[in-house]
């Protein structure tokens, strides 16, 4: 009996190819989806740990004016306090022949030998730096490459003002600098910023840093409380300018390398079960319609003697082939794109030590997820065939019982063709599936939304903070704060249009037990190259005394508008100081305040000093004004407005394009699956209707109306939908993003939903025009001798 019913089963896959086929090849996307991202993210996360272990990544960092090294014992004399490494970094200049922005390096030095206790690196080709060398460097892998420069080559570097030449003795990677950014910035650049591994001993004379260090790196004992061994070195390290201990959370690399995962994750949760319910959804209309087909079967098996499970087996047995072959095709190229795409992340976190792989339990949870949600989908189907009684499932299933439609008791039926009114008397008679499959079809839509608001993000904040907010053309930083005049200095150099200084104060906000180290902005009362504006594009003034703070870091310290806060500046005589907060804003990147530059330095108490400053410019001066800039011994960096723009196109650009290419593809595939299944299941069940219909007279083309005018029309209402699901979408996605790096608002421009409505209505077409080359060909004779 059982081979019988696998004949049945055969047969019944062949007459279903069709069918079968898109089922499996959305169950596919499903599992390629989970699986590629599942692996990417493990992938990465092991690497991490593993890079993190070997390496000995510290727990908290601090960075320092000056402490003597005696410091060193005393920080590892506290509670929870397993190791202290004290070290030197500073941030240097590197004038390359042929860069129009020279590139910032920062020092970090290395113990005699090379070894570090903590933060330890990896030599990936030539040497370790010889002891008492002033001369050798180790460079950042990344950068090197980047710029062509192997073992061997030199390189210039303004240190401490003075241009110096450093030969590069090999190339190196460290834990914590797996996603380089340079000191104050937001985005990794790897031609724009270095990291020169150093001989202490020979570094600290250049930074007047002998017997001292301005770093420190710390393990912690296990079980050590993390927030008190933090305030403990706080108060230890204040008197020698300590800005502030750093956990490992917050560490600059692997703050921004975690959030990148958990939006991977988030990604890899989300997606996958919008294939998998479309999935269920489909297995559920073919299943029913084949139920539907095969009453007369149904019965006859049971009169035979198969029993009521044996019969609803063999229907869950066809669902698990289904879903078997989209399996197996899903691991298949979830295993190739998860490689794929563990290689593009591999590019821009500079894992050195990356290992893919695809754990067993990744493969088992997706394979048991689609076959629930299948099981889920057929569940209704296969009750509906064991609760059925053999002498039932011999006749004919009654025919449904039709009423006066909408149209017709409104007296518009002559204003509609007669095709027409069919396809909406059956879509009036049956709104769940109708509902069902708009939400299918819609699906798609929203998936396309998803992988196109990416795009529309990053053109909202390049033409947001990049064009409306920040309007110079250069931003010039100082190493050290300097006087006031230095404005008016960089105002007469030829091409300089207007300069605007800018003072950027660290500092710790205190609200009560809340606290959080961000900078402290003082913008001029006349600047203009600068404007402080929320996202929904209005100005916000500065007080004329008072903080100005982002709404995020207000809710982060528990404050608003009106109250009081502690502000402790983290330079120069480090006071405290009591400030009101004047209003929150909107802002969408980063944690920081703000005032007017003549209210903070009263408040401070200091002589007017500038950290920065705002150049407009002459565009065709700009590569003189440039040349000048870095000839300045207290320039450190010169960044081009135009470069950062160029330098996030370029950084996000192959990341998106990768990712809205296999978007659209999974939509595409939804959207075939549900218009085509649907599609056939209606011919399939109205097939005796449609054959009566041509005897009658209706042609071809009206009869291709009845059938596909209803699939239009889901489709027309899946449209709207997948517009709002898409934006719904969206937003669970932006919860994955760590606000504190960036705060994007949902914003979808009409190309991205005109892109999303284009791609699902062609794989309609297609899928309808598959379905309508049946319908020409439809055996007249054949169906109509089919029994009622």
């Amino acid at each position: 009996m059982v081979k019988m019913l696998d004949r049945k089963l055969l047969r019944d896959l062949v007459q279903l190819k069709g069918q079968v086929v898109t089922i499996a090849l959305v169950v596919a996307s499903g599992i390629t989806s989970y699986v590629s991202l599942q692996a990417t993210w493990d992938s990465l996360e092991f690497s991490k740990a593993a890079y993190y272990t070997g390496y000995r990544l510290g727990d908290l960092f601090v960075h320092l004016k000056r402490a003597p090294e005696s410091v060193r014992e005393r920080l590892e004399r506290l509670p929870g306090v397993a190791r202290a490494y004290s070290r030197i970094t500073e941030t240097v200049r590197l004038p390359l022949e042929g860069e129009d922005q020279p590139p910032i390096g920062q020092v970090v030095s290395l113990p005699a030998g090379g070894t570090a206790p903590l933060n330890q690196i990896l030599l990936r080709g030539g040497r370790m730096v010889r002891p008492g060398r002033a001369d050798e460097a180790l460079l950042l892998t990344a950068f090197a490459r980047r710029h062509d420069l192997v073992a061997g080559d030199t390189i210039p570097a303004v240190i401490n003002g003075v241009r110096r030449t450093l030969r590069i003795v090999g190339l190196a990677d460290s834990p914590e600098f797996i996603y380089a950014i340079p000191p104050g910035g937001n985005e990794t650049d790897d031609r724009r910023f270095a990291v020169l591994w150093m001989d202490r001993a020979a570094a600290a004379p250049a930074f007047q840093l002998e017997g001292a260090f301005n770093d420190v790196v710390l393990k912690l004992q296990p079980g050590a409380s993390e927030p008190a061994v933090r305030d403990a070195v706080d108060r230890l390290l204040d008197p020698y300018g300590g800005y502030g201990a750093v956990t490992r959370t917050r560490q600059t690399s692997n703050y921004i390398l975690t959030g990148e995962l958990d939006q991977l994750k988030g990604y890899a949760t989300v997606v996958p079960l919008i294939f998998l319910g479309v999935a269920a959804f489909l297995v559920n209309v073919v299943l029913s319609r084949l139920v539907y087909l095969q009453r007369g079967q149904i019965a006859a098996l049971k009169s035979l003697g198969y029993t009521d499970l044996q019969v609803g087996l063999h229907f869950l047995k066809l669902v698990a082939v289904v879903i078997l072959l989209g399996t197996v095709l899903g691991t298949a190229l979830g295993f190739w794109l998860g490689r794929e795409l563990t290689a593009l992340y591999g590019d821009i976190f500079h894992f050195p030590l990356l290992a893919y792989r695809l754990t067993p339990r990744i493969v088992l949870v997706a394979s048991a997820v689609s076959l629930a949600a299948a099981a889920v989908g057929a569940m209704v189907s296969v009750r509906r065939v064991v609760l059925l009684p053999p002498a039932e499932a011999m006749r004919p299933p009654a025919p449904a019982t039709y009423r006066p439609m909408l149209i017709d008791r409104l007296g518009w039926s002559d204003l509609i063709a007669q095709s027409w009114r069919i396809v909406l008397r059956e879509l009036e008679q049956r709104p769940a599936r109708t509902l069902l499959s708009s939400l299918g079809i819609a699906a798609a839509v929203g998936i396309l939304v998803v992988g196109r608001f990416n795009v529309d993000a990053i053109d909202f904040l390049l033409d947001f903070q990049l064009q409306r907010s920040m309007r110079e053309h250069l931003l010039v930083g100082f190493t050290r704060p300097v006087p006031g005049r230095a404005a008016r200095e960089l105002a007469h150099l030829p091409g300089v249009r207007r300069v605007d200084g800018i003072r950027v104060v660290p500092v710790r906000f205190a609200a009560g037990p809340r606290r959080r180290d961000v900078a402290l902005f003082g913008f001029p009362d006349d600047i203009q190259l600068r404007q402080l504006l929320e996202t929904t594009g209005r100005r916000v003034p500065l007080p004329e005394r008072g903080l100005v703070l982002t709404r995020l870091l207000g809710e982060i310290l528990g404050v608003r508008v009106g109250d009081t806060i502690e502000v402790h500046v983290l330079e120069g005589d480090r006071g405290r100081y009591r400030v009101p907060v004047e209003e929150l804003i909107d802002e969408m990147t980063g944690l920081q305040g703000y005032m007017r530059l003549p209210a903070l330095e009263r408040m401070v108490g200091a002589e007017p000093a500038l950290s920065g400053a705002l150049l407009l410019i002459d565009p065709a001066a700009q590569g003189e004004v440039q040349r000048r800039l870095n000839q300045m011994p207290l320039v450190v960096s010169v960044s081009s407005r135009r470069a950062m723009i160029e330098h996030i196109n370029e950084q996000v650009g192959r990341t998106m394009l990768v990712i809205s290419v296999i978007l659209t593809a999974f939509a595409a595939t939804i959207a075939v699956g549900v218009v085509y299944n649907n599609a056939r299941v209606a011919l399939s069940t109205r097939s005796r209707d449609l054959a009566s219909l041509r005897v009658l007279g209706f042609t071809r083309a009206e009869i291709s109306t009845i059938l596909l005018g209803e699939q239009g029309i889901q489709l027309l209402l899946a449209i709207p939908l997948g517009w709002w699901l898409g934006r719904w979408m969206t937003a669970l996605v932006l919860r994955t993003v760590s606000p504190e790096r960036y705060r994007f608002p949902i914003v979808i421009s009409a190309r991205s939903y005109a892109v999303a409505t284009l791609t699902v209505v062609v794989a309609g077409a297609i899928s309808a025009l598959l379905v309508r080359h049946r319908v020409d060909h439809l055996d007249l004779i054949g169906v109509l001798k089919t029994r009622e």
